[in-house]
């Protein structure tokens, strides 16, 4: 697959950001689309937008999944980055290769933020850089850098930083795609 915009040698920024803290599913009374962050999770949201400003990582765009929990993640951390957000349904469930690169095709942008869900992001983080059995816990984020003509497991992993380490400062920031 590719994303038909971009020469073959491009490369595009993905950051895949997991949802914060929003408590238990089988405690939740009501429908799931409709759970929101606990205040755990949005104190989360915080330090991660304050972890990207601190890294100076500000994407083109960010798309969410319209689901409570994650639309808040993606606000929160937004307004901290002085940011908007764009919704899309795709987020919701089954994000997979081909949503991936309608929606990279579609934003016409080069780093992308997609905020979204569970088992959707680990799998495809796994099919990105080929490593089965990686996990993406509430809160993470994950930065790729692909290429546009892209082979299974292709994928650059540049960070994979759980929510619990956003209050560390990373040895070096993560050069632009925009200068290549």
């Amino acid at each position: 697959m590719s994303a038909a915009r971009f020469a073959s040698t491009d490369k595009v920024r993905v950051h895949l950001l997991r949802h914060a803290h929003a408590g238990d599913a089988f405690k939740w009374i009501g429908d799931d689309d409709l759970r929101p962050l606990t205040d755990k999770g949005r104190k989360q949201c915080e330090r991660l937008g304050a972890f990207l400003e601190k890294h100076a990582v500000r994407p083109d765009v960010i798309v969410t999944s319209p689901m409570v929990r994650a639309a808040q993640t993606a606000e929160i951390v937004a307004a901290k980055l002085d940011m908007t957000v764009r919704t899309d349904q795709r987020l919701a469930d089954g994000f997979g290769q081909r949503e991936l690169w309608a929606l990279l095709d579609e934003t016409g942008a080069r780093e992308v933020m997609f905020v979204g869900h569970d088992p959707d992001f680990s799998s495809l983080l796994a099919y990105l850089i080929d490593a089965a059995g990686i996990s993406m816990k509430k809160g993470a984020l994950a930065t790729v850098d692909i290429r546009t003509k892209l082979g299974d497991g292709e994928g650059e992993l540049r960070w994979l930083v759980p929510v619990s380490y956003t209050h560390l400062t990373l040895p070096t920031t993560i050069p632009s795609c925009r200068s290549r």
